[in-house]
């Protein structure tokens, strides 16, 4: 029934909005003019991700000119509205990952990834422990000392919204090393951009973010890192892993590509096919050496079939850590 009321709210709501492509004459499976959107701030790792696919697009020489635009707010909520208000929309994709799936339980999402055309995951990512230069923290021992004797006292940033990556790898962090997550001070930011500002003003002791997202600022000092949540060290960057510091913590997110629902067939086939592309060519292969992120490609249909495990698998990590989801669940 609930399901029903949510497909009715959208049927009314592109009568009233509209939807761009449509009625244009436009071929099925014509990716010309094709946009990105990102569900997050520039400077994000959803950010960064969208606009060196899109530049390896061009560059391969599988599709021109792709244009590359942000709608941030509510975790990716926002974003994933607008898709759904999109439907039959061939010539759009989201770039998205574990953020907006945890943000369907704090935002009462009226679209869920159920709702969306799966198209590919692309890759995964560690994320890092980072503080500015001049923090107190020399390593990760002194960090944990210190917020095991006050977790308030010592806040930590993240750049997604409760069951996004940011939140979860310092909430699993504390729950290894005794501290109750919902003692936890964790201040939310949108996007990587913000959390970077909040780091460097010291509004936070410290930040959890994906490891490209401050590629940069480590490299220029500016950032220090005290841990990595891989399973193996990472490189270019020196710090241990959470693991060889006695955490024991692996954890990676991971980011993917989704399309408006009610896609024509052909539509469908020509960005998985334009994806696979992406994906097979030595451009994309250059950036996931620079960036340092894992090939995690999974197409079409599987990758459905994994949005709704990592559902299901969210649900149950937040409840076992004591984090109750306000629950989008799997529509």
């Amino acid at each position: 029934m609930r399901r029903l009321k949510r497909s009715l709210a959208f049927g009314l709501a592109v009568l009233l909005v509209g939807v761009p492509g449509c009625g244009t004459g436009r071929p099925a499976g014509d990716l010309s003019e094709l946009r990105v959107l990102v569900p997050n701030a520039p400077g994000s790792g959803y950010d960064v991700t969208a606009r060196i696919a899109a530049k390896a697009l061009e560059d391969a020489g599988v599709i021109r000119g792709v244009e590359v635009f942000n709608l941030p707010g509510g975790g990716g909520v926002v974003g994933l509205q607008r898709l759904g208000y999109e439907r039959g929309n061939g010539r759009l994709m989201m770039l998205m990952g574990l953020g907006v799936v945890g943000s369907q339980y704090t935002e009462s999402a009226r679209v869920t990834l159920q709702d969306t055309t799966p198209i590919a995951r692309l890759i995964e990512e560690p994320a890092i422990v980072v503080v500015t230069r001049e923090s107190p923290y020399r390593d990760l021992g002194e960090l944990i000392a210190a917020w095991r004797a006050d977790p308030a006292a010592v806040p930590v940033g993240g750049g997604s919204s409760a069951g996004g990556p940011d939140h979860l790898a310092p909430m699993l962090v504390a729950d290894a090393v005794g501290i109750p997550p919902r003692k936890v001070s964790y201040r939310q930011y949108d996007g990587g951009g913000d959390l970077l500002a909040a780091i460097l003003h010291h509004q936070v002791a410290f930040g959890v973010s994906g490891q490209s997202e401050y590629a940069d600022q480590i490299a220029s000092g500016q950032l220090r890192v005290l841990a990595v949540t891989s399973e193996h060290r990472i490189p270019g960057i020196l710090t241990p892993t959470l693991r060889e510091q006695g955490v024991d913590v692996v954890f990676s997110n991971w980011r993917g590509i989704v399309a408006p629902p009610g896609l024509a067939r052909r539509d469908v086939q020509a960005m998985r096919d334009a994806i696979a592309r992406l994906h097979d060519s030595a451009q994309w292969r250059t950036a996931l050496t620079r960036y340092g992120w894992t090939d995690a490609y999974l197409d079409g249909d599987a990758f459905g079939d994994f949005l709704r495990t990592e559902n299901d698998r969210l649900d149950h990590l937040l409840g076992g850590l004591g984090l109750t989801g306000t629950g989008a669940g799997t529509g």
